[in-house]
């Protein structure tokens, strides 16, 4: 468990209204991250969406944590869906 003090990443996109293309770019490459790290690790999340990644902090830089894996399975070798 880790405290995420910074909230939704939705609530932040509703509060904030629009974002640069610089800042947009910088949310979009965590969020690839995220899912290029939970795939090497053999997991799919399934429930992508700004409601399940959290802001560690109120900081406009703050990075992004995902949550809610209630969805997720392990990837395994072979299986084509």
């Amino acid at each position: 468990m880790e405290l995420c003090s910074g909230g939704e990443l939705f609530d932040r996109i509703t509060a904030r209204g629009s974002y640069t293309e610089k800042e947009a770019a910088r949310i979009g490459r965590q969020i690839v991250n995220v899912v290029h790290v939970c795939h090497f690790m053999g997991v799919m999340h399934r429930d992508l969406k700004p409601e399940n990644f959290l802001m560690v902090s109120g900081d406009d830089a703050s990075l992004l944590k995902a949550t809610d894996f209630g969805l997720s399975v392990f990837i395994e070798s072979g299986q084509d869906d």
